[in-house]
């Protein structure tokens, strides 16, 4: 989402006459675009801000700006200009629509702004403009914001509440990338599953899916992130019918104990979520499941972080985000007991291996079978090979030139490596 979002900033700095280059020194302004979901990421967002202070001395025309999660929390906004008084303009989520405003007027009488709107239901934006570097990849949001409000959280207090697009803008804009020659389409929201329930016309994801199904056109359709306690049958269903519609779905369990689901506010329990993955592979085989999974929780035990071992192994996830609980001021978990950082790195530990073993499985059982895969980009550190996904969402390197990016291919799965597959093209089915 950060990516898209970055897309689109980009997309107002080149209506305003900019273009992208290389390297800072060489910028006449710099975005940085921030994310405070953990605390590592808050960190390095600080610490690149704090080292473009000599290139800013050096080069007082350079316009800096700040934008996203970061300054939308409670105080942060002010907090960074007092610390970093060199930064021309701070820009909360709600205010992304002003930064051309905001260049505008440091540009023509070196007015700095600071805008921080703590509006829990910002306006929809449409029609925004949007330089896409994704190659043949595209990002299209369908929603923004939270209700979900999980207690080691901070997104539903700097994205606001949920904010559903109107379906038909999200079919214009999903046709005008067809058009344009993307080939997949990922559509984002924070829980994508609720997508439409605050909207009066009786739209939802199920519908919303059936109609992106029903476009003409040869590409792919994924999307993130489902929660758990929102993804029905219905959405199983149609991605179970629809050739365009990626067997692929990310579902983040956090924890597999229903202890720590309670005390993180999940709504769901470890029977609920087992239960959904098994209407998932009873209609779609080989889809591949994904997942996010937390540890170190407040009041994690030994026997919580068994559960969660217990169901990596039940489930045989494709791949998992492995993280150690971060403390996020403001969120009702930070103020529970936090547990030892030792104990949490044991557990990820394990955790990463318990992980690691089984995607490895569940590579070898790829060996021999031919995908269609779309080719995205040429492979890293791999001269005259390029990289693309299967349906299920696994990458494989095989070898060809870059003319085939952006082209569907056969490819027949030679060999295996832990995570990664690697084939050459066939004619074989």
């Amino acid at each position: 989402m950060n990516i898209h979002e970055s897309e689109k900033i980009a997309g107002t700095l080149e209506d305003l006459g900019y273009s992208m280059c290389e390297n800072m020194e060489e910028a006449d302004i710099i975005v940085f675009n921030t994310c405070c979901i953990r605390d590592n990421a808050e960190k390095r967002a600080l610490g690149n801000i704090g080292a473009i202070k000599r290139l800013k001395k050096s080069k007082p025309g350079l316009i800096l700006a700040v934008v996203g999660c970061m300054t939308q929390q409670d105080g942060a906004g002010m907090s960074l200009r007092q610390k970093y008084p060199y930064v021309d303009i701070v820009l909360g989520t709600n205010n992304l629509c002003e930064l051309e405003n905001c260049i505008l007027k440091i540009k023509n009488s070196g007015k700095k702004s600071v805008l921080i709107d703590p509006n829990e239901r910002p306006q929809v934006l449409e029609n925004e403009k949007v330089y896409r570097t994704s190659g043949c990849n595209a990002w299209l949001n369908i929603m923004y914001g939270c209700n979900n409000f999980c207690t080691y959280c901070i997104v539903p207090y700097v994205r606001g509440r949920e904010r559903s697009r109107q379906m038909s803008n999200i079919l214009d804009e999903f046709k005008s990338l067809i058009d344009q020659g993307y080939k997949e389409i990922t559509l984002l929201g924070q829980n994508v599953n609720s997508y439409g329930h605050d909207l009066q016309d009786g739209s939802d994801f199920a519908s919303l899916l059936e109609k992106i199904s029903a476009i003409n056109g040869k590409f792919r359709v994924r999307f993130m992130t489902s929660h758990p306690k929102d993804l029905n049958r219905d959405v199983i269903e149609i991605i179970s019918q629809s050739p365009n519609i990626c067997n692929n779905i990310h579902l983040p369990i956090q924890s597999g104990s229903n202890k720590i689901l309670q005390l993180m506010n999940r709504h769901y329990t470890r029977e609920y979520y087992l239960d959904t993955v098994d209407a998932i592979k009873s209609k779609i085989p080989d889809c591949g499941i994904t997942t996010d999974i937390m540890v170190g929780f407040p009041y994690e035990e030994d026997d919580d972080f068994e559960d969660t071992l217990d169901i990596v192994r039940r489930v045989k996830y494709s791949s998992a985000f492995t993280f150690i609980y971060s403390v996020r001021k403001g969120t009702k978990a930070a103020q529970m007991p936090q547990i030892s950082p030792q104990v949490s790195k044991e557990r990820i530990t394990r955790l990463i291996a318990e992980q690691n073993k089984i995607t490895k499985e569940l590579s070898l059982g790829y060996e021999g079978k031919v995908y269609e895969i779309l080719c995205e980009d040429n492979a890293p550190k791999k001269a005259g090979y390029v990289c693309g996904r299967t349906d299920s969402g696994r990458m494989v390197t095989f070898k060809g030139d870059e003319s085939l990016i952006g082209e569907f291919v056969k490819v027949k799965i030679e060999k295996s490596q832990s995570a990664s597959l690697f084939g050459k093209i066939t004619e074989e089915e």
